[in-house]
């Protein structure tokens, strides 16, 4: 992790995502004057599960991974981050703790915000206030469907739609399954590694994906969506 300071290169002056673009130029300093720039390394957590939250992280570049650590070394994936997206808006309106983990699958430049800023301005601009929350439900309404996957289907249908979720992302990060190891996409799926491995093999034999070493295609996407509906 590297603190990018305003003499270097990289750094950025301003935040152009749509939803800081709703701030009066006095919310915006505010802003401003409570974030720090800083450039996480690809394998860098951006935040640790249970760690003390004084900030929400808003990521400008780069990719990471959202996952919750679950007993010696099972993990759970979440989902993908990507730019435009805040981590850890939960510490603004509960908890004081990060409730996941974060790492980052590339390099990438984050604004640290302190959430009492964030806080403040959400009281204040009632139109950013509701971009804040849209974005907070949106976020648990997918983890609330990563838990209905998990409990009530299958191996096949789980790995079903981690391959469709993942090849979602492809049109803004053409290269995401190269980014991700088969334990990546097992945890994503609630599955082993071992049963993850067997399971692309078997899609790759009845021609519903193609197995490029780390990337994966998907070749038939109307067979694979079938057996995600199946379950």
């Amino acid at each position: 992790m590297k603190t990018i300071l305003e003499t270097d290169q990289d750094f950025i002056c301003d935040i152009q995502a749509a939803c800081f673009q709703l701030l009066s130029q006095d919310e915006m300093e505010l802003v401003r004057e409570s974030k720090t720039q800083v450039l996480f390394r690809k394998g860098d957590n951006l935040t640790k599960q249970g760690a003390f939250a004084s900030y929400v992280l808003f990521i400008i570049r780069g990719l990471a991974k959202q996952y919750i650590e679950g007993d010696g070394t099972k993990n759970y994936n979440l989902r993908i981050l990507h730019p435009g997206d805040f981590i850890g808006l939960s510490a603004v309106f509960t908890k004081s703790t990060f409730t996941y983990s974060t790492i980052a699958l590339t390099d990438c430049q984050v604004f640290l915000i302190e959430k009492e800023a964030i806080a403040k301005v959400v009281k204040q601009n009632g139109e950013f206030g509701y971009s804040i929350i849209k974005r907070y439900c949106e976020q648990n309404s997918d983890l609330i469907t990563v838990v209905n996957n998990l409990m009530y289907k299958q191996m096949n249908g789980r790995l079903a739609d981690t391959l469709l979720y993942i090849e979602g992302l492809k049109p803004e990060s053409p290269n995401v399954f190269q980014l991700l190891s088969r334990k990546d996409i097992a945890d994503f799926a609630g599955i082993s590694t071992e049963s993850a491995v067997k399971l692309l093999k078997a899609f790759e034999k009845d021609g519903i994906i193609k197995l490029d070493e780390k990337d994966i295609l998907i070749v038939d996407a109307k067979a694979l969506t079938e057996i995600s509906k199946r379950g």
